[in-house]
């Protein structure tokens, strides 16, 4: 499964005439509008995030996320691929997204609309969403709950990753009701994984996360489902088979009075 494509890869299925292929700037419209790769389309990725786990609020997440995909084109002859400003957090959310909807024609440019503009020209004119009818089918062996991260944390071959930063992580930056982090969890954070625009190179990748077993169960989170979703394309890259990501993260999981937390 190839996640991640370079700037070269992508400029030659864009000049494959015929290719059914789908661009989309995850940014916001503001730096859409200012210049972005001939063809692509536009959604502010970040502006679509989830806290709320409840079998309801997953019911929700799957309805109104089949209308977003559906809305921007994607049909399940499409291959996708989404870009941000660098290897980042938006980009690698429309990755798993798709995957959790069983879309495996997905993948995110590595080094972003930086790494493209090293080489190809942009463009600013926007460009019309064609809508879609998308039936995915969800896909909930990819996507943690909070009742996934309760049995979690008494499973011993489970690892809980903490993609935020140290600070989040060690609770003195403080960004729900309650500080600190999901008690077992280990932190590496997400800005970790790339060195510039791109990630880094798969050797240095395989050490920063060479004491997580290959067969372990791994779930990432961090605040809202991003950063999360940037470790769990990087953990997929390097060969993990089983992989989560906590939809509702710590804006879930630190503004309920019900849930533990660690400092």
């Amino acid at each position: 499964m190839k996640l991640v494509i370079s700037a070269d890869e992508l400029h030659s299925l864009i000049e494959k005439k015929g290719m059914n292929l789908l661009i989309v700037d995850a940014r916001p419209y503001a730096e859409y509008a200012q210049g972005h790769i001939p063809g692509a389309v536009n959604i502010d990725l970040m502006q679509f995030h989830w806290i709320d786990t409840s079998q309801e609020g997953i019911r929700q997440f799957n309805r109104q996320s089949k209308m977003l995909l559906s809305n921007i084109g994607v049909s399940k002859n499409r291959f996708v691929v989404f870009y941000d400003n660098v290897s980042g957090p938006s980009a690698a959310r429309g990755v798993w997204l798709l995957l959790y909807f069983s879309h495996s024609k997905v993948a995110m440019l590595d080094g972003g609309l930086e790494g493209w503009k090293a080489k190809y020209g942009t463009e600013t004119k926007t460009n019309p969403f064609r809508h879609a009818k998308f039936e995915g089918r969800p896909d909930p062996k990819i996507l943690a709950d909070y009742k996934t991260i309760l049995s979690a944390m008494k499973n011993k071959r489970t690892v809980i990753l903490d993609a935020r930063s140290k600070e989040e992580y060690d609770g003195t930056a403080v960004r729900a009701a309650r500080a600190g982090h999901i008690p077992k969890a280990v932190n590496i954070d997400w800005n970790d994984n790339v060195h510039g625009p791109q990630f880094k190179d798969s050797e240095e990748l395989a050490q920063m996360y060479s004491k997580m077993p290959k067969d372990a169960e791994i779930i990432t989170y961090c605040q809202g489902g991003y950063r999360a979703a940037n470790s769990f394309v990087v953990l997929k890259m390097l060969g993990y088979e089983n992989v989560r990501m906590y939809l509702g993260s710590w804006g879930e999981w630190g503004n309920r009075q019900d849930l533990p937390v660690s400092k």
